[in-house]
């Protein structure tokens, strides 16, 4: 299975209750990986996480964290020129990074900063538990939302290193651009809400709280099998 499925609406409010719905939608979406013996469901921290672990309870899966860290602007923290990945996987926009002026030690920094956080998360959340191995897997990742494409690009090409059997893409929201870029990397790319004018992923949310370590935590220690 391969390619781009979801559904392109305009004007599109609130959709979804909350993160959990959310998930719950994009199970009904992914419901012919169901009971397979190979799949993992990868939850992106920490927004991924609460819609993961609805997705891996419904088809019948593991769940694990998977983390990624965007790459900030220099001075303007909010726009990602990159993301950090889980064992080391980098992914820079080029076009973004040349058009801003931004020097190699600029980008050296925040790698070197984000890949500290990264870090801590792993073992806030993991403690001393590794990552579930992924090789021969068919690996679910699953976010809140994608906006620019960056973090979860980042995940896709992280976890493709690490030889799955395919790579599925799984997100309630994001614009149509950044999901049909990531059809071109992924095995399969699920985005249950393509809005023509997407502005933020929280749009299509009526609850959108930030989540916590604690939420995290609470939910992989809460078994979805």
């Amino acid at each position: 299975m391969s390619g781009l499925r979801g559904l392109t609406r305009r004007g599109a409010g609130r959709v979804f209750r909350d993160r959990r719905e959310a998930g719950d939608i994009l199970a009904q979406k992914l419901a012919s990986y169901r009971d397979r013996d190979d799949l993992l469901v990868l939850g992106l921290a920490r927004g991924g996480v609460p819609v993961g672990w609805q997705v891996a309870h419904a088809l019948h899966a593991p769940l694990d964290v998977f983390l990624v860290r965007k790459l900030g602007v220099p001075q303007w923290q909010e726009l990602a020129m990159g993301a950090l990945a889980s064992g080391g996987g980098v992914v820079i926009n080029d076009n973004l990074v040349r058009s801003l002026g931004i020097g190699e030690d600029q980008i050296q920094e925040a790698t070197d900063r984000e890949t500290e956080e990264l870090h801590r998360r792993e073992s806030a959340y993991r403690g001393d538990r590794p990552p579930i191995d992924v090789a021969g897997k068919t690996v679910i990742l699953v976010d809140d939302g994608i906006a620019t494409g960056a973090s979860m690009l980042a995940a896709v090409r992280a976890v493709k290193a690490e030889a799955p059997s395919a790579v599925v893409v799984a997100v309630p929201v994001g614009p149509p651009s950044a999901c049909r870029e990531l059809a071109g990397e992924a095995d399969d790319v699920v985005c249950a809400m393509m809005p023509p004018g997407f502005e933020a992923v929280g749009q299509v949310f009526e609850d959108f709280h930030q989540v916590s370590d604690d939420e995290v935590r609470e939910l992989l220690a809460t078994p979805t099998v």
